[in-house]
């Protein structure tokens, strides 16, 4: 099989809302994902950044421009729909890359609170 987009999952919580809380949680996460799936930015083919509307003093993807090599990565912040009892201090992320991979060889991450949203990919 050759080249196909595929796509990576990835949650964090936020202790605060603070612009260092955020880019501290955005850089935790996205190195995470990078080690994980050895991502190469320029397969990059966009990044989609999700907020829960507590989280509000910076743009998550303002921190993520700033990764070597994700200059010209399309990035995009939305806020997360707002459900009663959903988890709070949440930011999520959709990245879409080009890879010879299979969808099962994705490594999805989950980290602090934001386990609880998907155990099966959240080993302890």
């Amino acid at each position: 099989m050759g080249w196909r987009v595929r796509a990576i999952r990835g949650a964090i919580t936020v202790p605060c809302n603070s612009a260092e809380a955020i880019c501290t949680a955005v850089t935790e996460l996205l190195d995470a994902l990078e080690h994980r799936n050895a991502l190469d930015p320029a397969e990059l083919v966009s990044v989609v950044f999700s907020a829960t509307p507590d989280l509000n003093a910076a743009f998550p993807a303002q921190f993520a421009r700033r990764r070597p090599g994700w200059e010209l990565v399309p990035l995009l912040d939305v806020q997360q729909m707002e459900v009663i009892g959903a988890l709070p201090r949440c930011i999520r992320v959709l990245i879409q890359l080009n890879t010879p991979l299979n969808q099962t060889d994705m490594q999805h991450v989950y980290l602090g609170g934001a386990r609880e949203l998907r155990p099966d990919l959240s080993p302890v």
